[in-house]
């Protein structure tokens, strides 16, 4: 008797080998990367909102002044205004306007009663706060008076405001009385109104 032998075509083992597949693992810079865009994204969404949040006061801070606007008479507040212009402007034309007073209160002070004079005129230049020129001819009698009255000049306290005086131009006239030119400066601040003005109130 013959024995049966039983084949078995099917494998046991499988014939191609299985290989596991390991997962990478998540990187460093992965992480970073992941990280910086939830803070992107957070910051993105905080900044909108504190937009809309601003936008919001400001629309409630447009009404509020509208209303105080509204509270206020627009005619008056004209009124107002022109007032404050015509304020600055008194205050401009008095910051600059000139008081020949001080000169002659000076001129009054030290002047000899031999000399007189007959014609005053002043510059007060091209320049802000340029010196103030002043021309003056005059009539003394003698030539001793002319000579006493440049000294006068010099030493009297009220001729210190009066810069670098110059006689010129001494001349006889017909009745033997001298002629004379007289120059001199004054800084602006002692012929300013409003300085002057200042200083009389106190």
């Amino acid at each position: 008797m013959e024995q049966s032998f039983q084949t078995s075509f099917i494998p046991k083992k499988p014939m191609v080998e299985e290989r596991v597949r390991s997962t990478p693992s998540i990187g460093f810079f992965t992480v970073i990367a992941i990280f910086i865009l939830f803070t992107v994204l957070l910051v993105t969404g905080a900044l909108y909102f504190y937009k809309g949040s601003l936008e919001k006061n400001i629309t409630e801070m447009e009404k509020s002044l509208n209303l105080a606007k509204g509270s206020f008479e627009p005619d008056k507040i004209a009124e107002l205004q022109v007032l404050d212009k015509r304020l600055k402007a008194s205050s401009e034309i008095l910051a600059h306007h000139i008081d020949i007073i001080p000169i002659f209160k000076a001129l009054q002070a030290i002047t000899m009663k031999t000399v007189r004079y007959t014609n005053f005129s002043y510059d007060l230049g091209n320049q802000a706060n340029a010196n103030v020129t002043i021309k003056i001819n005059g009539l003394a009698i003698g030539y001793r008076s002319v000579a006493l009255q440049a000294d006068l000049f010099a030493t009297k306290d009220e001729g210190k405001n009066f810069i670098n005086p110059i006689f010129s131009n001494l001349t006889l006239d017909d009745k033997g009385d001298v002629l004379f030119d007289l120059q001199f400066s004054v800084d602006p601040s002692f012929v300013n109104y409003k300085t002057a003005f200042s200083a009389e109130g106190s």
